[in-house]
């Protein structure tokens, strides 16, 4: 009954699950991570990389706030896997089960389903007010 119903109107229905998939993923990342302490780490980045354009000429300066910039960019990505775990499992399970359905009927599934998880975690990042 539900795949009849998704196989359809694939395009709109892959859209949906997309945007459906990434909404879950937005909340989990969000509830589950520091927010606060990232988006300080992004202004501190952000502040270091205008550092970095100013002393140009000086390597010794340019190789400390490039190892600070590679120290944040650490805790960033540390800071992303306990969302990425929570979530990798059923994510590919449904996945597959998207594969199983489309690849049939819509070949070039996998673009619509990219696209639409592209625009639609832009859209959930910044109406959750995400770092």
């Amino acid at each position: 009954m539900v795949i009849e119903l998704l196989q359809q109107n694939p395009k709109i229905s892959i859209i949906i699950i997309a945007a459906i998939v990434t909404l879950i993923s937005s909340l989990v990342t969000k509830f589950l991570t520091d927010q606060e302490h990232l988006k300080n780490l992004k202004a501190r980045q952000k502040k270091l990389q205008e550092e970095l354009k100013t002393c140009k000429g000086d390597v010794c300066k340019m190789k400390e706030i490039q190892s600070e910039m590679l120290q944040i960019t650490a805790v960033m990505m540390k800071s992303s896997f306990k969302p990425m775990f929570v979530t990798l499992i059923p994510f590919l399970m449904i996945f597959y089960w998207i594969r199983n359905i489309y690849n049939p009927i819509l070949p070039s599934w996998f673009w619509y389903y990219l696209a639409a998880g592209i625009v639609s975690s832009i859209i959930f990042r910044k109406w959750l007010k995400m770092a």
